[in-house]
């Protein structure tokens, strides 16, 4: 599912080729649209969920088969800055709580029929021989970005392939629909930075409360990515012929959690599968994607806008649009599973209801 070659890029070597969106059926797709038994445009924003998905697809009559949330943990060295309100051995608890059923995404996930891929990318901690955990572990967590690089080049690399490996497995298996979650304590300060670098924004706008941090703790934070954002401008990250080079900004300041999302993210848009995009961490993730493949954004659908004060902002730039706002800002995917049942209703309207020829009901004639 992905092709090997020489890349300019820090010499990282895995490639992806992504063709944009063919938009030849667009009109095609709002005509059939159009000719259902209801006023044009009442169904709002499930009629753009049936556009999108049949142009992701190339086909009138769409189908969203096998949906599958990738779940991915791992942790992150810049936690010994104090830029947590909770201790790294949450993200490990965390993965036993997913493993066992338990978490919000289990629930979640159960309701809506929606498989769960728990994947451990770089864990600080040994789960040995675990049954239902795909084990890709990158590093016992990152190094700590306030010291230097995240990791090197290798373990991007490294996790770049692991995540489009796990897609292009369940692609094989017939999954046409995939959505990325996250789970590490510390990965808010690691996608506010990534935000900051690609963005071109000050760190301070990219910052949020994270896992709760108080006032205080929220001004610790800030002080610190401030500092990890000086270090890393000063060694020259991020800028190539003055552009931003996602691969160089991962590899500085991300998390193996998120580079593996981004592999698997660009894997998906490879295959033509559907990209549902969850909150603050995984839209940091599709935006390092779509700064390396700009292609991607056509394929990626945003469930919904986090309380992360920076996350509408980041989406906006991406020029996509929400389609839930429920203040929520757990993570884990959970948006993607509380708006997956949005998006299966646009394909199934598409599909099922009837025409006003179909129903023999008389169409509009003018007029309001």
């Amino acid at each position: 599912m992905w092709e090997w070659g020489m890349s300019i890029i820090l010499l990282v070597m895995i490639t992806f080729t992504i063709k944009p969106v063919d938009q030849s059926l667009a009109v095609a797709l709002q005509a059939k649209i159009d000719n259902k038994t209801k006023p044009v445009g009442a169904l709002g924003e499930l009629e753009r969920m049936g556009m999108q998905v049949g142009l992701i697809q190339g086909t009138l009559n769409p189908r969203l088969e096998k949906p599958t949330l990738v779940l991915v943990a791992g942790d992150h060295g810049l936690v010994a800055e104090g830029v947590s309100a909770y201790p790294q051995e949450v993200t490990y608890q965390m993965v036993y709580n997913f493993l066992a059923g338990g978490a919000a995404a289990n629930v979640l996930a159960r309701q809506n029929g929606i498989e769960v891929v728990v994947v451990d990318a770089g864990v600080n901690y040994d789960f040995g021989e675990i049954e239902g955990l795909v084990g890709v572990k990158i590093g016992y967590g990152t190094k700590n970005a306030a010291e230097g690089a995240a990791m090197s080049l290798q373990q991007l690399e490294a996790a770049l392939v692991a995540g489009a490996r796990i897609v292009a497995d369940l692609a094989a298996e017939g999954c046409n629909v995939v959505g990325f979650g996250e789970m590490g304590i510390g990965n808010t300060s690691a996608a506010a930075l990534v935000m900051s670098f690609l963005m071109g924004v000050p760190v301070g706008e990219c910052v949020g409360r994270g896992t709760g941090v108080d006032d205080e703790g929220l001004r610790r934070k800030v002080a610190v990515l401030e500092r990890v954002k000086r270090l890393h401008d000063e060694r020259g990250v991020g800028l190539s012929e003055g552009e931003p080079g996602a691969w160089e900004v991962l590899a500085a300041v991300g998390g193996f959690e998120m580079v593996v999302m981004v592999g698997g993210m660009l894997a998906a848009a490879q295959a033509g599968m559907v990209i549902l995009v969850d909150g603050f961490i995984a839209t940091a993730a599709f935006l390092a994607a779509a700064t390396a493949y700009p292609a991607i954004k056509g394929y990626g659908i945003f469930a919904h806008v986090s309380n992360e004060q920076a996350h509408g902002r980041m989406v906006e730039y991406l020029g996509g649009r929400p389609l839930l706002d429920l203040g929520m800002r757990l993570g884990e995917g959970s948006g993607v599973l509380a708006a997956y049942p949005l998006v299966a209703s646009g394909v199934a309207i598409l599909n099922e209801m009837a025409s006003f020829g179909e129903a023999g009901v008389a169409e509009r004639e003018g007029g309001g």
